[in-house]
């Protein structure tokens, strides 16, 4: 075996211990060790009595991450809040974080987002996809997007079909957990056309609503909205989709063209045909230092496992060089679940370059604890089920990929150069 491998496997086997110990040591006490339930738990402190490659591959230490992950992302609908969720979500974010990791108050934040009171209801031009905008009593302003398509629908190109609502979902979720915290918070809601929407509609709105067999619907107006052929229908008045959080007030967005942009034509982009095309985007000055090349990266990881290849532009919090990426516009996920679309990956392969705590929360979530814990999360919210077994599936397998690939760079470029550390992650 080859010194960098045995390095590699080394580094990764005192890593998984010590993550194991973070996250055990609340838990792990001495009371069962003597009992068949103490030596089925995996006990940190002390002697063991399993050997250690039962103990980083078996089924007890997984269990048990899982278990662990699960109650830290839980959300708690409930939880009390001093003042208004609006303003605690305004005071938890910072310049890179739409919300901290460990947030108690998130869940009651979401919860007030399916709950409020819908105020005013208008179009929303951004973007190219249908969705309409919320003014909630407050002042607050919410972003709906509709469900288009049942959760088994398949589709076999890149772009095909309308945005899907739960993409945005569990973008939001996967987000959390690989601790990004860059996505707007997102909730399912199911809305009434005909009684929340339709009174406090704007004119504009209003006059895209129309009635097809017993079903209420609109069509909006956006760049594809064209008219009742292009519009959504309730299951009779009823209406499921997500609302999406306004950005908090301090935000001010600007928006860049994406390097590895498709051209949405018949010929292929330049990073498409050219491998080393990573050290042309280098010499962009935003990209030669900083945080933003790796902030890509890390949106292509989360765009990779939830099969978005539709990234054509972002933005940033802010027109600096050290400015950061809010992660929006998830729509285009959840396509195919039988399909990794590798070219996704492209920023990554190219570059070879990833954040260190993006592998460390990858390796943690391998071998099947990323869908484990996102099902048991998902099962929260009120458009639940979310997503398909089959997804969940495909995610666990593009965990691997990923994996897999940033193991081709280490091998490549080696550990330093490959597993970037750096203090823009909070």
């Amino acid at each position: 075996m080859k010194l960098s491998s045995r390095i590699i496997i080394l580094a990764i086997i005192v890593f998984i211990l010590f993550v194991s110990y973070k996250i055990l040591e609340p838990n792990i006490i001495d009371k069962n060790s003597g009992s068949k339930e103490g030596l089925e738990r995996i006990r940190i402190k002390g002697d063991y009595p399993i050997d250690l490659q039962e103990k980083l591959s078996g089924q007890p230490l997984r269990d048990a991450v899982i278990t662990e992950i699960t109650a830290k992302f839980l959300l708690n609908y409930s939880y009390p809040l001093a003042e208004s969720p609006w303003d605690v979500a305004e005071n938890i974010a910072t310049e890179r974080q739409l919300h901290p990791t460990d947030c108690k108050e998130l869940g009651s934040i979401l919860h007030a987002m399916t709950k409020a009171r819908i105020e005013t209801a208008d179009v929303n031009r951004a973007g190219t996809q249908l969705k309409m905008t919320f003014t909630l009593p407050e002042g607050q302003r919410l972003v709906f997007k509709p469900k288009w398509f049942p959760r088994d629908k398949v589709f076999t190109g890149i772009y095909e079909g309308w945005d899907r609502h739960n993409g945005e979902l569990v973008a939001f979720h996967i987000g959390r957990l690989l601790e990004f915290n860059r996505t707007p918070l997102v909730i399912g809601r199911k809305i009434n056309l005909r009684t929340e929407v339709l009174p406090r509609a704007t004119s504009r709105l209003k006059r895209t609503f129309f009635t097809k067999g017993n079903s209420t619907c609109f069509y909006g107006m956006c760049y594809y909205c064209k008219g009742e052929s292009t519009g959504v229908c309730g299951e009779g008045d009823v209406l499921e989709g997500v609302v999406i959080l306004w950005l908090p007030t301090t935000y001010q967005l600007s928006k860049h063209n994406h390097p590895w942009r498709r051209t949405y034509k018949n010929y292929k982009a330049r990073w498409e045909a050219d491998n080393t095309y990573c050290t042309q985007v280098r010499n962009v000055e935003m990209y030669r230092t900083g945080p933003r090349l790796l902030d890509l990266i890390d949106i292509t990881v989360l765009d990779y496992l939830t099969g978005n290849a539709d990234r054509h532009h972002y933005e940033t919090n802010g027109d600096y060089l050290d400015s950061p990426v809010v992660i929006l516009d998830n729509g285009k996920s959840f396509g195919n679940p039988y399909h990794d679309e590798e070219s996704i990956l492209a920023p990554l392969y190219q570059c070879c370059r990833i954040r260190f705590k993006t592998w460390q929360r990858l390796l943690i979530l391998q071998d099947g604890v990323l869908s484990a814990v996102l099902r048991e999360i998902l099962k929260q919210d009120p458009i639940s089920p979310v997503l398909t077994e089959a997804h969940l599936v495909a995610l666990d397998r593009r965990v691997r990929g990923v994996l897999a690939q940033i193991q081709v760079c280490i091998d490549r470029e080696g550990l330093d150069t490959a597993l970037v550390k750096d203090d823009y992650t909070s």
